[in-house]
Formats: structure tokens, C-alpha cells, sequence
């Protein structure tokens, strides 16, 4: 199995309800938004526990990879930008994009969320490059292409598709609403 990075782990392990969230709460108060927190944890009520915590406090559930009985979940602090309003002009639905993947034009999905959100749910050939990296990495991106850019929610990738616009590429989608809402085919790190 392919690792996953995370910026923070935190051992829960041998610890029973709530306190798996109690840790969680206090490392996630320290962290910076965007960072990925790794906990794990030997308590099956576990997974159910951290995925209502995240959702009630607006944090992302990544996922959970059965390790032996070692359960270790990955949790996305969430940023105040996230819940933004998005201002790129270009802008494309899921749907339209299910279309164009579906047609036999060449495009370029562009993923820019946190390499542990894109190992557990991918659009199948996305590129992975976190919106950290984007300018670093435009080098790796033809200028030319179509280029549709998706992150969880549209936020991070109307920042990406700025920042492409800002570089030269003229052929640029921001994807909105994204993974949150993406009912097309995906791809995990087992495949």
C-alpha cells in the first residue's frame, strides 16, 4: 500500500470514546489551515467518531486505512479562504466536465487539493499538483491545453485557475462545485 503524508500524526491508539476526539480537537487548534493530520487510533467506534467531529467543525474527513488494527484516519484542517466565494470568471460544473471527459476531446484535469486528499478520491488521469506547488510546477503544464482545475470545494482551484491565468495559459475552468459534489468516476491509491 502507498503511504500517505500527513504534516502532524497523532497516537490514539488504546484510547477509548471521546478521547480519540479530545486529542484530535487540541492538534488540529495547532495546526495551520491546509496541514493533513494523521490519527491513529485502535477504537472501531473511531471512524464514526472523527468523521460527525470533522463535519460538525467544518474540518475535512480525507479517509481511513485499516493498518492491522491500527485505524489511521486523515483529517484536512479547513482555512477561513476555503468558504469564499469564488471570483474566477471561467467557470465549468461538475457536469460539464463529467461531459468532456466522457467526450474524445483532449483536457487536462488539474487537482489541486493535498496529496493525501487526491490518494483517497481522484478523477481517473488528474493531475496532482496542491495549489502550494502551482507555481513551482508550471513548467509541467501545456500552456496550450484545456485545462479544467478542481479542488474539493472551487475555492482552492479559483486560486490555481488566478494564478494559471496570471501565467499565460488562456484555456483554463475553474470546476465548481468539485470532489464535494463529484458523482462521475474515481480512482483511490489502490488503483
Amino acid at each position: 500500500m502507498e503511504s500517505i503524508y500527513s504534516n502532524v500524526m497523532l497516537d490514539a491508539k488504546g484510547l477509548a470514546c471521546p478521547m480519540p476526539i479530545v486529542r484530535t480537537r487540541k492538534v488540529m487548534k495547532e495546526m495551520e489551515a491546509g496541514q493533513v493530520l494523521e490519527v491513529q487510533a485502535t477504537d472501531k467506534g473511531s471512524k464514526a467518531d472523527l468523521q460527525a467531529w470533522a463535519e460538525s467543525t467544518g474540518q475535512q474527513y480525507l479517509g481511513t486505512v485499516e493498518d492491522g488494527d491500527v485505524l489511521k484516519h486523515f483529517l484536512r484542517k479547513a482555512s477561513d479562504e476555503e468558504k469564499g466565494t469564488p471570483s474566477y470568471p471561467h467557470i465549468a460544473d461538475n457536469a460539464q466536465l463529467e461531459q468532456k471527459l466522457q467526450s474524445d476531446e483532449s483536457i487536462v484535469v488539474l487537482d489541486v487539493r493535498e496529496p493525501a486528499e487526491y490518494a483517497f478520491r481522484h478523477i481517473p488521469n488528474a493531475v496532482s499538483i496542491p495549489l502550494g506547488d502551482i507555481e513551482n510546477c508550471l513548467g509541467e503544464l501545456n500552456k496550450q491545453a484545456e485545462i479544467y482545475v478542481i479542488c474539493r470545494t472551487g475555492t482552492r482551484s479559483d486560486m490555481a485557475a488566478q494564478k494559471l491565468a496570471a501565467n499565460g495559459f488562456e484555456r483554463v475552468l475553474n470546476v465548481v462545485p468539485g470532489m464535494s459534489s463529484w458523482s462521475g468516476p474515481t480512482a483511490n491509491m489502490n488503483e
